[in-house]
């Protein structure tokens, strides 16, 4: 089953294209992890396909109403910090349309691990612990698809773990999500396809194995890594900068 169609998305500011045509097809089941340098075009991406960007070319999700969008696809944006008092079931639960008893909610928290905080002010948490909070109000919308941008930015190695296994859990529930990330062994060990953006372009799409080639390496991301199979999957480890291809 398709989540997201995109055909030929096109993003362009203050005159300079940022996203060139893109086109890529989201299926259930799928973990797609985007990744690319800093300024690759991967938050456009992601907005523009939800619509919240305009965009030539055409998403399925833009043209969806609001309220139809918000039951197909859950959206975690890059910013983190959150700004009401509210208790962080109460925040959680929003949702849920402030349903604090919906059991969405109780799942996202656990799912988490952050059920423990949930009576405390969400303002008063740590840094980490307010993302995992806001990753657990968009698991709680209990949507088919999941789009979160930079979701494991911030958490440390634990919870970074843990959350790109929750990830990788939904898709084999049935679901589908699509993260940027910029932890290269983390998207190759959970991610079930990658979706490389270099200069606003889609430069590669296929499994991890496939597509991180030391090549590829060099030219997008100018590094020179160590890569292996082991028991747990694909292991990318940085070695050092390289002097990428002009």
């Amino acid at each position: 089953m398709t989540l997201m169609q995109l055909e030929n998305l096109t993003v362009t500011r203050s005159g300079r294209v940022t996203l060139h045509p893109a086109s890529l097809r989201v299926d259930a089941g799928e973990f797609i992890g985007l990744i690319g340098p800093n300024g690759a075009g991967k938050s456009t991406l992601l907005r523009a396909g939800l619509g919240l960007i305009p965009a030539l070319g055409s998403s399925s999700l833009a043209r969806l109403t609001p309220a139809t969008r918000a039951r197909a696809a859950a959206w975690l944006p890059q910013a983190r910090e959150i700004a009401w008092g509210l208790r962080v079931a109460a925040l959680v639960a929003l949702a849920q349309n402030g349903n604090a008893t919906a059991p969405q909610v109780a799942a996202a928290l656990t799912r988490m691990d952050v059920a423990s905080l949930a009576d405390r002010p969400a303002t008063a948490l740590s840094g980490g612990e307010q993302a995992r909070v806001l990753i657990a109000r968009a698991l709680a919308q209990d949507t088919p698809l999941l789009l979160a941008d930079e979701p494991i930015a911030g958490l440390d190695p634990a919870h970074q773990l843990a959350c790109m296994r929750v990830f990788a859990d939904l898709a084999a529930e049935g679901r589908a999500v699509i993260a940027s990330a910029h932890d290269l062994g983390l998207a190759a060990r959970f991610c079930t396809r990658l979706l490389v953006l270099h200069q606003g372009r889609i430069v590669a799409d296929g499994p991890p194995r496939t597509v991180l080639t030391p090549d590829l390496l060099r030219k997008v991301f100018a590094i020179r890594c160590h890569l292996a199979e082991t028991e747990a999957g694909l292991i990318v480890q940085p070695l050092e900068g390289v002097t990428a291809p002009g």
